[in-house]
């Protein structure tokens, strides 16, 4: 998974500017850099419901045959009786 880097200083900086104390700085850009670790990308996410739907799939593609030959077997009944 891909993570956006930042220059954490200048955050701690801007956050101390803004009032936090250079404690309460660090730990809000600690949390962030902690948070980005465990973010999602949107590759990530593809491959993994591609994995999870992979059986769906693999079961809506027997159904299907299983219905086609249903379809045939019924079908040659039918020309049968008939003919």
């Amino acid at each position: 998974m891909t993570t956006v880097t930042f220059d954490t200083l200048q955050l701690v900086d801007k956050l101390k500017a803004a009032g936090f104390q250079q404690a309460q700085a660090e730990a809000v850009i600690r949390v962030i850099a902690e948070a980005q670790d465990t973010l999602v990308t949107q590759a990530y996410f593809d491959h993994k419901l591609e994995k999870e739907l992979a059986p769906i799939r693999t079961d809506q593609d027997v159904q299907k045959w299983m219905t086609v030959v249903l379809l045939a077997g019924v079908l040659s009944l039918v020309l049968k009786a008939f003919f």
